[in-house]
């Protein structure tokens, strides 16, 4: 009984200990590694609520942009580093389609990586030249069918979420079209607008100017709703086209193994800094739209994800640049 009761007192001890270091935490700077380039989508979301939440923190948060590998180079970094809360992953739905798309990944990411909290959603925009005199997304595939292989659009790279979107659209439609992928979101955009590229999926933020300027005609969402910022355009479901939704997500992670204290420590600020009204507004006007889910919830939609990743990858025959 004395050895139980030490045991037992021992233990209370450590989670005693292990609480006021949870509780302590953070007392040194954060660093948040976004493994793609500065300006894109989801570097501009992450830099947002991370702002808010170094704030609430207490501590610099230092964001590092770790490109290369379709964000396989900085996940890895993130996988690799101390499990003790100080290095976070600002990643987005490109992180679900790596492991289909690079064999040897040094990393899972359903195993080596504890997902904190989904930031939010957006769906991307299905956006062609006016010019093209297209004016719905059944016009698109009608043409589409009619010139099988004809068509073409663009990404911002091999295996980007703006590929596999596009590259769902196409297997859900039933037609064929030619992918371009080019390096950023404003050249894949820009050739759209030229008339050289036919159609693009592209992030509400980029395409919501021209489409007001006229120079983009906006013609679905690939969201399972409407996106507030074009409440007149109707989602790929609502245009008749079933199993094409391929919304794109933003969210936290933290290495496996970081202490739970922590990791419910870092998801209740984050949840906080996500409903500060000045970071609501922003987000608001970037088309980010709250992606409500529990802790297991996300990490089960991550394993869904992986595997319809996986049925793209295979079935559109992408292979990694």
């Amino acid at each position: 009984m004395k050895r139980y009761l030490l045991a037992f007192s021992a233990f209370a001890i450590s989670l005693f200990v292990f609480d006021a270091a949870a509780q302590a935490w953070p007392t040194k700077p954060l660093r948040a590694i976004v493994p793609v380039g500065a300006g894109s989508s989801t570097d501009i979301v992450h830099r947002l609520v991370l702002e808010q939440l170094s704030a609430q923190l207490g501590q610099p948060i230092v964001v590092e942009n770790r490109v290369g590998a379709g964000g396989t180079i900085g996940s890895a970094v993130v996988a690799k580093s101390e499990p003790d809360g100080y290095t976070i992953l600002a990643h987005g739905s490109a992180l679900t389609i790596a492991p289909a798309l690079y064999k040897g990944l040094p990393y899972h990411p359903a195993r080596d990586f504890i997902a904190v909290v989904p930031v939010g959603i957006s769906a991307s925009v299905l956006v062609v030249s006016p010019a093209k005199g297209v004016s719905s997304a059944a016009e698109l595939v009608a043409v589409a069918k009619a010139r099988p292989g004809a068509l073409n659009f663009s990404s911002v790279g091999v295996g980007s979420a703006t590929h596999l979107s596009a590259e769902r659209f196409v297997s859900s439609a039933g037609i064929q079209a030619v992918h371009v992928p080019f390096k950023g979101g404003a050249e894949a955009m820009l050739e759209v607008i030229a008339g050289r590229v036919d159609f693009f999926f592209g992030p509400v933020a980029l395409v919501l100017p021209h489409i007001r300027e006229g120079k983009l005609r906006a013609i679905a969402v690939n969201g399972s709703s409407r996106s507030t910022l074009l409440p007149d355009v109707p989602t790929l479901r609502e245009a008749g086209i079933k199993e094409a939704e391929y919304p794109i997500w933003f969210a936290l992670f933290v290495p496996a193994r970081t202490p739970s204290d922590i990791v419910h420590r870092l998801n209740r600020e984050a949840l906080n800094a996500l409903q500060a009204p000045k970071a609501r507004e922003k987000l608001a006007a970037l088309g980010v739209d709250p992606m409500v889910m529990s802790p297991a919830e996300f990490a089960a939609h991550i394993d869904r994800e992986i595997a319809l990743n996986a049925m793209l990858v295979q079935q559109a025959g992408v292979k990694a640049e």
